[in-house]
Formats: C-alpha cells, structure tokens, sequence
C-alpha cells in the first residue's frame, strides 16, 4: 500500500503560480512512476503530467505543456507539481497517483493509488 497526501493548493489570481507537493508512505517510492491529475466540477478525470520513476522522463498534457513542471525528490518521497501563469481554466481538484510500472502513463486505470486530492482555484 502506498498513502499519498497533496498540499500546496489554493486561491490565485490568473498569471500567478502555485507549487503543488504530494508525499508519500508506506511503500518504496523510488518504485513508483509518479502522476498528476486534474477534475473540474463535471468534468472527468484528466491527466496534467507525469514522470518515471528516476525522474529521467517527464511528459505533459498539451493544454499545461510550457507552464507546468513535474518533479521529484526520491530522498524525500515527495513528487511536486510546479504551475506558473495559471488561468482560470486550471482551476480544478488536484490528484496526485503511484504507477508500479517504471514511466507512468496518461491513463487513470494505470495508476494503483491515489491522494485525495487538493483543491486549486485560478480567479480572473
């Protein structure tokens, strides 16, 4: 079992940033691809980034590509998620999730656990 909790969410005005941390427990976390997913109020589950286990390949959804970077700290069992010039469209519930396989994916079935989630809100 691997527990992730996320913090850093919050109010931001549009063009301002936000740092996003999820840390976990319970389970190697160097084991883990790591991911970040977004949910909008009626909208499904989508993916944000990603990044293997090493820290060696990260990869992006299109809409957060140049804005948004996907990092991690292996010592620390901690994966962040850095945002800059955020717009109201990012404003959605934040999740991070473990992936036992090495590069993660885009998808949310691949993923084997879950946080539960932190609340960003981008005001115009």
């Amino acid at each position: 079992q691997v527990q992730l909790v996320e913090s850093g969410g919050g109010l931001v005005q549009a063009g301002g940033s936000l740092r996003l941390s999820c840390a976990a427990s319970g389970h190697t976390f160097s084991m883990y691809a790591m991911g970040w997913f977004r949910q909008a109020p009626g909208t499904e589950r989508e993916f944000v980034a990603a990044i293997a286990r090493s820290g060696g390949r990260k990869y992006y959804a299109d809409a957060v590509k140049g804005r948004f970077a996907i990092s991690r700290d292996n010592a620390k069992n901690t994966v962040y998620l850095q945002m800059n010039s955020l717009k109201p469209e990012d404003t959605a519930v934040y999740y991070c999730a473990a992936d036992r396989l090495e590069y993660g994916s885009r998808l949310t079935a691949q993923y084997d656990y879950w946080g539960q989630g932190t609340q960003v809100t981008v005001s115009s």
